[in-house]
């Protein structure tokens, strides 16, 4: 029985990770989708928000839990048992930071294998960064993401109607 590991930050979730978590589920018996709780990043939404967020978005994958995790990812998977880490890769520039990050879970964890799957076309433009910024302008998000989160981010944004919003630059 092997369990994976699919880790990120997820804020907000999107039909880009829920494509990979969907075909990762596909091809692993346990994929247990890791919400990180403090990534040296700007945050929208809350742990707990995020964690329902994905929850909600998932619910239809019998075989995906959903937890939070602080610290090293390859801690976190030896602690639950995980044997594989999965990540999605969009574009070229994701090839360059997911190598890097592979090649650092490989020295502190050997046994712990790093499984890339490429987003489908569909998705390829989508990132958390992007929907955080179209939905705080007040664009339309309801390709990007499920509804449950478009209702969130409206929420979000009415709460900080009138703030600054981050623009996020492509080359990020």
């Amino acid at each position: 029985m092997t369990r994976a590991l699919y880790p990120a930050s997820f804020d907000p979730i999107h039909y880009g990770h829920i494509d990979i978590a969907t075909r990762a589920a596909a091809i692993f018996d346990e994929l247990v989708v890791g919400v990180y709780d403090r990534p040296s990043k700007s945050l929208l939404f809350s742990l707990e928000e995020r964690l329902a967020l994905a929850r909600e978005a998932l619910q239809h994958l019998p075989n995906v839990t959903v937890m939070a995790y602080s610290g090293l990812t390859v801690d976190f998977a030896r602690r639950i048992g995980a044997r594989v880490i999965v990540r999605g890769l969009r574009v070229i520039s994701d090839f360059e930071l997911e190598l890097q990050m592979a090649l650092t879970n490989k020295q502190l964890a050997p046994e712990i294998e790093v499984v890339c799957l490429m987003t489908s076309r569909d998705y390829a433009f989508i990132s958390s960064s992007i929907v955080r910024e179209v939905a705080l302008l007040g664009g339309d998000v309801s390709a990007m993401v499920p509804p449950h989160v478009a209702r969130a981010l409206a929420a979000k944004a009415a709460e900080r109607a009138g703030e600054a919003v981050p623009i996020v630059s492509i080359r990020e």
